[in-house]
């Protein structure tokens, strides 16, 4: 009987597994990314938070009457440093994330975005993920 010839065999095998595994590969660490971004977005916007709360509430503010929003907290009360020292992790890559405060009924908004992000295998996610924002709220 003739033998095969089994030149080739383990190229063929790396091919037909490697494209799975590096496209799982980068989508793990896709996924990872995103979610340091989204933690770090959470973290920026409680920081504004705080930082609105510590200037705009107090008592010559407010006026002492409970139930009262302060008319003034429309601006950001964090600088570019402090900023980036509660999260310097969405300063990556020369991106900025921007915080903004808007005022509601019963509370304020505090909203911290990274509009340049975008996911590194869009093949997967498409445009799903792109542009994250976190916010929290401060009632009064």
């Amino acid at each position: 009987m003739r033998r095969l010839d089994q030149r080739g065999t383990a190229a063929l095998e790396f091919s037909l597994v490697a494209l799975p595994w590096f496209l799982l590969m980068f989508a793990i660490f896709d996924l990872g990314r995103y979610a340091i971004t989204m933690q770090s977005l959470r973290k920026l916007a409680s920081a504004g938070a705080r930082a609105m709360i510590i200037q705009c509430y107090s008592p010559a503010v407010t006026g002492l009457t409970p139930g009262t929003s302060p008319s003034s907290c429309t601006g950001t009360y964090l600088s570019a440093a402090q900023m980036q020292n509660a999260a310097p992790f969405l300063y990556a890559g020369g991106l900025t994330p921007t915080l903004s405060i808007s005022s509601g009924v019963s509370a304020l908004t505090v909203t911290a975005s990274q509009p340049g992000f975008t996911m590194l295998t869009p093949v997967i996610w498409g445009t799903a993920f792109n542009g994250p924002s976190a916010s929290t709220q401060v009632p009064f």
